[in-house]
């Protein structure tokens, strides 16, 4: 068409007038082709002013003629010179991205930002910037991959807020997911934090000058998540080759989001709180920030879009709840199986102390009120050590799903003996828990997609009661209990006995078991080798079934050998009739025998593989607990224990003792009232105020959670936003007073 155009007709308005005239008007108009043909008719111009005489019409027409046949070939010879720079052009760039995405260590930028969760609770997460994707971990450990974002699919905004530091969104315009479906390794499972939102992200970067760092670098990324769709899906040869990381990063980069209902299934899956950190689930420092108070002003800064309000539709359901943010238990102390790891080697300095200590001592005497020596002390509180029967809950949701009452009744019993083989190196006892001290965590069930909650209180002094809660709704059990500690003193030896009960109930069937505790022996305090062992019988009762378990704890005898620690022996029942007998050893391997069938088999082994698979332990971070959190409040102590300074852990604890000693004189007659636990008038245990013993209702509820102490339950509601909504019952749900929660100076 060009050329037809080249050699078309004259002007048909003006005759006379030079072709080259009427074509200068339509290649004016083509892009690119002006500068050359300005070029053209200028040479012919001068030419033309040179010569006296106009040329004849003759002569013009075979000068234009002429003049035709150069220009061709001069504009299709610079057409492909421009067309050729510009594909080089193209292929640099696109391989100079295409380098990029492949070379794991090209970072744009990555820094810690607080983002905040469904929930409304911020959690510091470690973010690294790359072309076109924003991974997100909770630690600056690789692979501890918690999402990805496509930045491809988000929009960038600035959201204005009244509190420190400078927050930003990323958001999709069209309410769909932002995530992508897998890792930048290939995961299709991240490490677990509180449920994030599924078409937006709301950042907060330490200052203002870091905040607009990471606009900047965004944008530089969003640009470059345009041009990542360019890139090839296979590498040619000679491109550079790809590590495994890139490789999956290119193939999200040309992936799809996930869709609201795989990332409402994966938030099922996790923990409120995520999250989750060696560094890396840290809430604010006030966990009431999460409701913000924004400007509702529209804030305009350097051109960028600001937004008023960011008020989501689920801000407005229930604007003041948040979930505590947890992080998994990085560290932790388990002896091996065994007697050797039950005994306690006094050195002579400490044995000094042992010696002054017993003289204060008669037989019979209670030991809750005698300050004991630091070096016996296992660096934790009490509270804290009740959770070491929880890390196979597990076992539980098993025997709730159980169809016969004895199958039942053998997996409690199965639990049970989970919870004695993680104990400490030697003859070790817990602190004594401060009135009003919490304890709190919960372990993840990754086969049920569940939790289980652990709050635990210390509820009285005198006598010294710990109450606690555990629950696990959607896997339909709870257990709710109280223990009176009381210590006493026999000569040679003393013993720690736990009184009373706990409570295991199913939900789905209604069925309630009793459950008691051993006590602790120590023996060759005066003389002999310092050793702890269990001793006395418990039991497993269920009226409803008529269902119940005895088993004895055996104590060491005199002249008995090493087969004879930690020995136990138990039956099972229905009724009168007798089903099964147990033995075995505490900490290793227990038998039953049915007696039905005359079968034996092993009914509970820690073996390594068990205790390398079982759940894992989620914290709350220490600088997120309240001043009567355990880990905070005995944090002096312990990290004198630690380091060996047995005086430095004596004046700390001194510090903690004369602290309650001054709460208590001020307090005078006034009872101390516990926030978290009530006490029955009639049966005297201690109960949670805040229990829910409803069977789990997949068609209504979400997602079980903690806040202040308080296990509550996301509902769903007749107003949903992304998958997960607030019910509007939760308004009136009374909040946990923190009146009584002074820390100690």
């Amino acid at each position: 068409d060009f050329h037809a155009m080249l050699k078309g007709r004259v002007n048909q308005d003006n005759p006379s007038t030079p072709r080259a005239l009427s074509i200068s008007g339509r290649i004016s108009s083509i892009p690119g082709a002006l500068p050359l043909w300005s070029c053209l008719t200028t040479s012919a111009t001068s030419t033309r002013e040179i010569d006296d005489n106009p040329p004849s019409s003759s002569s013009s027409a075979s000068t234009i003629e002429g003049t035709d046949d150069s220009f061709m070939c001069c504009f299709f010879s610079a057409s492909q010179v421009q067309k050729q720079n510009y594909r080089q052009e193209k292929k640099r760039a696109a391989k100079e991205l295409f380098s990029a995405l492949k070379d794991p260590s090209v970072v744009i930028m990555s820094n810690w930002l607080k983002i905040r969760g469904s929930l409304k609770s911020w959690t510091k997460l470690w973010c690294a910037l790359k072309p076109g994707v924003l991974l997100i971990y909770k630690t600056p450990k690789v692979d501890h991959w918690v999402g990805t974002i496509l930045l491809s699919a988000c929009k960038l905004i600035e959201r204005p807020s009244k509190k420190d530091g400078f927050c930003f969104k990323l958001y999709h315009p069209l309410d769909k997911s932002i995530w992508a479906v897998k890792g930048p390794k290939g995961e299709n499972v991240g490490s677990i934090t509180q449920p994030l939102p599924s078409n937006y992200l709301i950042f907060r970067a330490a200052s203002e000058s870091d905040g607009r760092c990471w606009m900047d670098a965004l944008e530089l990324a969003l640009s470059c998540s345009s041009l990542s769709k360019l890139t090839p899906k296979g590498g040619k040869e000679g491109d550079i080759s790809t590590s495994s990381e890139s490789s999956h990063i290119l193939h999200l980069l040309q992936s799809t989001a996930l869709t609201d209902a795989e990332l409402l299934q994966l938030n099922d899956t996790v923990l409120l709180g995520n999250h989750h950190m060696d560094h890396d689930g840290f809430s604010d420092k006030s966990e009431r920030e999460a409701h913000d108070d924004w400007d509702t002003t529209a804030n305009e800064n350097g051109g960028r879009l600001t937004e008023e309000s960011d008020m989501d539709q689920s801000d407005d359901l229930s604007p003041g709840l948040q979930a505590t943010a947890y992080v998994e238990q990085s560290t932790e102390e388990m002896a091996e199986a065994g007697e050797a790891s039950q005994v306690e080697t006094v050195s002579e300095e400490n044995k000094g102390l042992i010696w002054s200590l017993l003289k204060q001592l008669r037989p019979g005497m209670d030991l809750s009120k005698v300050v004991l020596p630091t070096f016996i002390l296992e660096p934790r509180s009490f509270l804290d050590k009740l959770s070491d029967y929880y890390y196979h809950a597990d076992l539980l949701s098993q025997a709730a799903l159980e169809e016969s009452a004895y199958g039942r009744i053998k997996q409690v019993l199965r639990w049970y003996l989970s919870g004695f083989y993680k104990k400490p190196k030697g003859l070790k006892k817990p602190y004594n828990p401060i009135l009003g001290e919490r304890f709190r965590c919960c372990w993840l069930h990754p086969q049920t997609d569940s939790c289980t909650f652990y709050i635990a209180e210390q509820v009285s002094h005198h006598p010294p009661i710990s109450a606690f809660y555990v629950c696990n709704r959607k896997d339909g059990f709870s257990i709710s209990g109280s223990i009176l500690a009381k210590s006493k003193f026999y000569g040679n030896s003393l013993s720690a006995i736990l009184d009373g009960k706990a409570r295991l109930l199913f939900l789905g069937r209604d069925e309630e078991y009793v459950i008691t505790m051993p006590y602790a022996h120590c023996k060759g305090i005066l003389y002999g080798t310092m050793t702890l062992e269990l001793g006395g019988k418990v039991t497993i009762e269920c009226e409803k079934t008529k269902c119940f378990t005895e088993l004895e704890f055996k104590l060491k005898p005199f002249l008995g050998g090493s087969c004879s620690v930690n020995q136990i022996s138990g039956k099972i029942y229905a009724g009168e009739e007798l089903l099964a007998t147990v033995d075995g050893h505490w900490d290793n391997e227990v038998f039953i025998h049915e007696k039905r069938s005359g079968q034996q088999e092993t009914l509970w082994n820690p073996t390594s593989d068990i205790r390398s698979s079982r759940l894992k332990r989620q914290v709350v971070q220490r600088d997120q607990q309240g001043g009567f959190e355990s880990e905070r409040l005995w944090q002096h102590v312990t990290s004198a224990i630690m380091d060996r300074d047995q005086l430095r852990a004596t004046q700390e604890k001194f510090v903690l003792e004369e602290a309650q000693r001054g709460e208590a004189r001020e307090r005078g007659d006034k009872p101390w009232t516990s926030p978290l636990f009530h006490q029955d008038p009639v049966t005297c245990e201690w109960t949670y105020r805040h229990m829910d013993t409803r069977p789990w209702d997949p068609e209504r509820c979400l997602v079980q959670f903690e806040k202040d102490g308080v296990v509550q339950t996301h509902e769903k509601s007749q107003r949903q936003h992304n998958g997960l909504s607030y019910s509007h019952s939760w308004a009136s749900q009374q909040k946990v007073s923190q009146t009584n929660l002074t820390p100690p100076n």
